[in-house]
Protein backbone atom coordinates (compact mmCIF):
# COMPACT_ATOMS: atom_id res chain seq x y z
CA UNK A 1 0.00 0.00 0.00
CA UNK A 2 2.79 2.48 0.88
CA UNK A 3 4.70 1.68 -2.30
CA UNK A 4 1.56 2.27 -4.35
CA UNK A 5 0.90 5.66 -2.75
CA UNK A 6 4.54 6.73 -3.09
CA UNK A 7 4.42 5.70 -6.74
CA UNK A 8 1.60 8.18 -7.27
CA UNK A 9 3.68 10.91 -5.58
CA UNK A 10 6.87 10.10 -7.48
CA UNK A 11 6.72 13.03 -9.94
CA UNK A 12 6.58 15.52 -7.04
CA UNK A 13 7.86 13.91 -3.83
CA UNK A 14 10.69 11.40 -3.36
CA UNK A 15 11.60 9.28 -0.29
CA UNK A 16 15.13 9.58 1.07
CA UNK A 17 16.80 8.16 4.18
CA UNK A 18 19.27 10.50 5.87
CA UNK A 19 22.10 9.46 8.17
CA UNK A 20 22.33 11.55 11.31
CA UNK A 21 25.71 12.71 12.68
CA UNK A 22 24.80 11.14 16.02
CA UNK A 23 23.94 7.81 14.37
CA UNK A 24 20.78 6.28 12.97
CA UNK A 25 18.60 7.40 10.09
CA UNK A 26 15.42 9.35 9.45
CA UNK A 27 13.28 8.81 6.34
CA UNK A 28 11.86 11.92 4.68
CA UNK A 29 9.50 12.45 1.77
CA UNK A 30 10.89 15.53 0.03
CA UNK A 31 9.68 17.68 -2.82
CA UNK A 32 8.91 21.16 -4.07
CA UNK A 33 10.81 24.42 -3.84
CA UNK A 34 10.38 27.53 -1.72
CA UNK A 35 9.81 28.08 2.02
CA UNK A 36 10.05 24.82 3.97
CA UNK A 37 7.08 23.13 5.62
CA UNK A 38 7.73 20.09 7.83
CA UNK A 39 4.99 17.48 8.36
CA UNK A 40 5.10 15.30 11.50
CA UNK A 41 2.68 12.38 11.92
CA UNK A 42 1.11 10.91 15.04
CA UNK A 43 1.96 7.77 17.04
CA UNK A 44 2.24 4.66 14.91
CA UNK A 45 1.84 6.45 11.58
CA UNK A 46 4.47 7.45 9.00
CA UNK A 47 5.12 10.19 6.44
CA UNK A 48 2.93 8.71 3.63
CA UNK A 49 -0.16 9.36 5.78
CA UNK A 50 0.20 12.99 4.59
CA UNK A 51 -0.57 11.77 1.04
CA UNK A 52 -3.41 14.26 0.48
CA UNK A 53 -1.24 17.20 1.54
CA UNK A 54 2.10 16.55 -0.13
CA UNK A 55 1.44 17.53 -3.74
CA UNK A 56 -0.71 20.54 -2.80
CA UNK A 57 1.76 21.99 -0.30
CA UNK A 58 4.70 21.26 -2.63
CA UNK A 59 3.32 23.83 -5.08
CA UNK A 60 5.35 26.87 -4.08
CA UNK A 61 6.86 25.28 -0.97
CA UNK A 62 9.51 22.77 -0.09
CA UNK A 63 7.87 19.88 1.76
CA UNK A 64 9.63 17.55 4.22
CA UNK A 65 7.36 14.84 5.61
CA UNK A 66 9.32 12.84 8.18
CA UNK A 67 8.94 9.40 9.73
CA UNK A 68 9.28 10.14 13.44
CA UNK A 69 12.11 8.26 15.22
CA UNK A 70 11.25 4.59 15.68
CA UNK A 71 8.30 4.69 13.26
CA UNK A 72 8.00 4.05 9.53
CA UNK A 73 11.49 3.57 8.11
CA UNK A 74 13.27 5.77 10.67
CA UNK A 75 15.54 4.12 13.21
CA UNK A 76 15.04 4.39 16.97
CA UNK A 77 17.65 6.39 18.92
CA UNK A 78 19.89 4.53 21.32
CA UNK A 79 20.18 5.32 25.02
CA UNK A 80 17.96 4.94 28.09
CA UNK A 81 14.32 6.04 28.01
CA UNK A 82 13.12 6.16 31.60
CA UNK A 83 11.38 9.50 32.10
CA UNK A 84 8.98 11.68 30.13
CA UNK A 85 11.81 14.10 29.38
CA UNK A 86 13.74 11.15 27.93
CA UNK A 87 10.70 10.33 25.82
CA UNK A 88 10.43 13.87 24.46
CA UNK A 89 14.12 13.88 23.56
CA UNK A 90 13.75 10.45 21.89
CA UNK A 91 11.29 11.89 19.37
CA UNK A 92 12.55 15.48 19.13
CA UNK A 93 16.33 15.44 19.00
CA UNK A 94 16.77 13.34 15.81
CA UNK A 95 14.20 15.53 14.02
CA UNK A 96 15.98 18.64 15.26
CA UNK A 97 19.33 17.22 14.16
CA UNK A 98 18.07 16.47 10.65
CA UNK A 99 16.35 19.83 10.19
CA UNK A 100 19.49 21.71 11.21
CA UNK A 101 21.15 20.08 8.17
CA UNK A 102 18.29 19.96 5.65
CA UNK A 103 16.43 23.16 6.55
CA UNK A 104 18.71 25.70 8.23
CA UNK A 105 16.38 28.56 7.28
CA UNK A 106 12.95 29.33 8.76
CA UNK A 107 10.46 26.44 8.69
CA UNK A 108 6.75 25.99 9.29
CA UNK A 109 5.95 22.83 11.23
CA UNK A 110 2.67 20.92 10.97
CA UNK A 111 2.22 18.22 13.62
CA UNK A 112 -0.57 15.78 14.45
CA UNK A 113 -0.93 14.30 17.96
CA UNK A 114 2.58 13.10 18.94
CA UNK A 115 3.94 15.06 15.97
CA UNK A 116 2.29 18.14 17.45
CA UNK A 117 4.19 17.65 20.70
CA UNK A 118 7.43 17.42 18.71
CA UNK A 119 6.48 20.61 16.83
CA UNK A 120 5.88 22.46 20.11
CA UNK A 121 9.14 21.16 21.52
CA UNK A 122 11.09 22.26 18.44
CA UNK A 123 9.66 25.75 18.79
CA UNK A 124 10.38 25.95 22.52
CA UNK A 125 13.96 24.67 22.19
CA UNK A 126 14.72 27.27 19.54
CA UNK A 127 17.52 25.34 17.82
CA UNK A 128 15.47 25.14 14.62
CA UNK A 129 14.04 28.46 13.36
CA UNK A 130 10.31 27.63 13.54
CA UNK A 131 8.30 30.52 12.09
CA UNK A 132 4.78 29.01 12.08
CA UNK A 133 3.02 26.17 13.88
CA UNK A 134 0.04 24.07 12.85
CA UNK A 135 -1.06 21.77 15.67
CA UNK A 136 -3.69 19.13 14.84
CA UNK A 137 -5.27 17.43 17.89
CA UNK A 138 -1.85 17.89 19.43
CA UNK A 139 -0.28 16.35 22.48
CA UNK A 140 1.77 18.62 24.70
CA UNK A 141 -0.77 21.40 25.23
CA UNK A 142 -2.18 20.16 28.52
CA UNK A 143 -2.35 17.24 30.96
CA UNK A 144 -5.65 15.62 29.88
CA UNK A 145 -6.19 12.49 27.82
CA UNK A 146 -9.24 10.25 27.90
CA UNK A 147 -9.11 7.01 29.89
CA UNK A 148 -10.12 5.01 26.80
CA UNK A 149 -7.16 6.35 24.83
CA UNK A 150 -4.71 5.70 27.66
CA UNK A 151 -5.84 2.08 27.88
CA UNK A 152 -5.58 1.65 24.11
CA UNK A 153 -2.05 3.05 24.02
CA UNK A 154 -0.94 0.98 27.01
CA UNK A 155 -2.37 -2.19 25.45
CA UNK A 156 -0.17 -1.38 22.46
CA UNK A 157 -1.77 -0.35 19.13
CA UNK A 158 0.68 -2.63 17.31
CA UNK A 159 -0.32 -5.64 19.41
CA UNK A 160 -4.02 -4.77 19.08
CA UNK A 161 -3.73 -4.46 15.28
CA UNK A 162 -1.96 -7.79 14.90
CA UNK A 163 -4.41 -9.55 17.22
CA UNK A 164 -7.60 -8.22 15.64
CA UNK A 165 -6.68 -8.27 11.97
CA UNK A 166 -7.67 -5.48 9.55
CA UNK A 167 -11.43 -6.12 9.56
CA UNK A 168 -11.94 -6.00 13.34
CA UNK A 169 -9.33 -3.24 13.76
CA UNK A 170 -11.20 -0.98 11.35
CA UNK A 171 -14.41 -1.65 13.26
CA UNK A 172 -12.61 -0.42 16.37
CA UNK A 173 -11.07 2.58 14.57
CA UNK A 174 -13.09 3.20 11.39
CA UNK A 175 -11.19 4.94 8.58
CA UNK A 176 -12.78 7.85 6.68
CA UNK A 177 -15.59 6.71 4.37
CA UNK A 178 -13.96 7.82 1.12
CA UNK A 179 -11.83 5.81 -1.34
CA UNK A 180 -8.68 7.65 -0.27
CA UNK A 181 -9.68 7.40 3.39
CA UNK A 182 -10.06 3.65 3.06
CA UNK A 183 -6.61 3.36 1.45
CA UNK A 184 -5.00 5.48 4.16
CA UNK A 185 -6.84 3.42 6.77
CA UNK A 186 -5.29 0.25 5.32
CA UNK A 187 -1.87 1.91 5.27
CA UNK A 188 -2.33 2.90 8.91
CA UNK A 189 -3.17 -0.70 9.78
CA UNK A 190 -0.11 -2.01 7.89
CA UNK A 191 2.16 0.45 9.71
CA UNK A 192 0.85 -0.76 13.07
CA UNK A 193 0.78 -4.48 12.26
CA UNK A 194 4.47 -4.62 11.32
CA UNK A 195 6.02 -7.84 12.76
CA UNK A 196 7.78 -7.22 16.05
CA UNK A 197 6.04 -3.89 16.60
CA UNK A 198 7.95 -0.73 17.49
CA UNK A 199 9.24 -1.57 20.98
CA UNK A 200 11.59 1.37 21.59
CA UNK A 201 9.25 3.96 20.12
CA UNK A 202 6.35 2.45 22.09
CA UNK A 203 8.36 2.55 25.30
CA UNK A 204 9.30 6.20 24.69
CA UNK A 205 5.66 7.08 24.01
CA UNK A 206 4.51 5.30 27.16
CA UNK A 207 6.74 7.57 29.27
CA UNK A 208 4.63 10.48 28.00
CA UNK A 209 1.23 8.86 28.64
CA UNK A 210 0.81 7.26 32.07
CA UNK A 211 -2.27 5.21 32.87
CA UNK A 212 -3.21 7.76 35.54
CA UNK A 213 -2.20 11.32 36.29
CA UNK A 214 -1.02 14.04 33.96
CA UNK A 215 -0.01 13.34 30.40
CA UNK A 216 3.26 15.09 29.55
CA UNK A 217 2.65 18.70 28.48
CA UNK A 218 4.21 22.14 28.08
CA UNK A 219 1.13 24.21 28.96
CA UNK A 220 2.99 26.69 31.16
CA UNK A 221 5.56 27.42 28.43
CA UNK A 222 3.05 28.11 25.65
CA UNK A 223 2.93 31.84 26.42
CA UNK A 224 6.61 32.11 25.47
CA UNK A 225 5.88 31.03 21.87
CA UNK A 226 5.67 34.07 19.62
CA UNK A 227 5.10 32.19 16.34
CA UNK A 228 1.67 32.43 14.70
CA UNK A 229 -0.16 29.16 15.40
CA UNK A 230 -3.14 27.39 13.86
CA UNK A 231 -4.90 24.87 16.11
CA UNK A 232 -7.02 22.31 14.25
CA UNK A 233 -9.23 20.13 16.46
CA UNK A 234 -11.91 17.52 16.01
CA UNK A 235 -15.21 18.30 17.75
CA UNK A 236 -15.73 14.53 18.15
CA UNK A 237 -12.23 13.99 19.51
CA UNK A 238 -12.09 10.96 21.83
CA UNK A 239 -8.40 11.14 22.76
CA UNK A 240 -7.43 14.74 23.55
CA UNK A 241 -10.42 16.89 24.62
CA UNK A 242 -11.15 20.02 22.60
CA UNK A 243 -10.88 21.96 25.86
CA UNK A 244 -7.10 21.59 25.51
CA UNK A 245 -7.20 23.64 22.31
CA UNK A 246 -9.48 26.25 23.86
CA UNK A 247 -7.15 26.68 26.84
CA UNK A 248 -4.03 26.72 24.63
CA UNK A 249 -5.58 29.41 22.44
CA UNK A 250 -5.80 31.68 25.50
CA UNK A 251 -2.06 31.28 26.13
CA UNK A 252 -0.55 31.49 22.66
CA UNK A 253 0.41 34.96 21.47
CA UNK A 254 -1.04 34.76 17.93
CA UNK A 255 -3.47 31.92 17.29
CA UNK A 256 -6.37 30.76 15.14
CA UNK A 257 -8.58 27.86 16.22
CA UNK A 258 -10.34 25.68 13.63
CA UNK A 259 -12.88 23.25 15.11
CA UNK A 260 -13.91 20.55 12.66
CA UNK A 261 -16.72 17.99 12.89
CA UNK A 262 -14.31 15.05 13.05
CA UNK A 263 -12.50 12.77 15.48
CA UNK A 264 -8.83 12.57 16.48
CA UNK A 265 -7.51 12.91 12.91
CA UNK A 266 -9.43 15.75 11.23
CA UNK A 267 -6.70 16.14 8.59
CA UNK A 268 -7.43 12.59 7.41
CA UNK A 269 -11.18 12.63 8.01
CA UNK A 270 -11.88 16.07 6.49
CA UNK A 271 -8.94 16.98 4.22
CA UNK A 272 -11.28 19.09 2.07
CA UNK A 273 -11.66 21.39 5.10
CA UNK A 274 -8.29 21.13 6.79
CA UNK A 275 -5.97 21.32 3.79
CA UNK A 276 -7.28 24.69 2.49
CA UNK A 277 -7.13 26.10 6.02
CA UNK A 278 -3.51 25.00 6.46
CA UNK A 279 -2.52 26.30 3.03
CA UNK A 280 -4.19 29.64 3.72
CA UNK A 281 -2.48 29.90 7.10
CA UNK A 282 0.95 29.05 5.66
CA UNK A 283 0.43 31.53 2.82
CA UNK A 284 -1.05 34.04 5.27
CA UNK A 285 -3.69 34.93 2.70
CA UNK A 286 -5.51 38.07 3.85
CA UNK A 287 -9.15 37.68 4.72
CA UNK A 288 -9.05 33.91 4.68
CA UNK A 289 -8.75 33.12 8.35
CA UNK A 290 -10.44 29.80 9.11
CA UNK A 291 -13.74 29.96 11.02
CA UNK A 292 -14.08 28.58 14.51
CA UNK A 293 -16.07 25.53 13.36
CA UNK A 294 -17.09 23.72 10.18
CA UNK A 295 -20.46 21.97 9.74
CA UNK A 296 -20.60 18.39 8.44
Amino acid sequence: MEAHLLGQLAPVVAPRSHWLPSGGTLRALEGGEGPTVVLLHGRGHAAPMWFSYLTVLARGRRVLALDLPGFGLSSAPEGPVRTAEDGVRFFTEPVEELLKVLAPGPVAVVGHSLGGLVAVELALRGRVPVERLVLIDSMGLGPEMTRRARLFFRAGPERVARSLGPGMFHRLLPPPETPLGQRLGMLGYELLAVPGGRPRASKAFDTLVPLAGEVFHRREQLASLRQPALLVWGEREDTLPVSLAVEAAKRLAEVRLLRVVAGHSPHLERPEVVLPAIKSFLDDAPGQHPPSSIPP
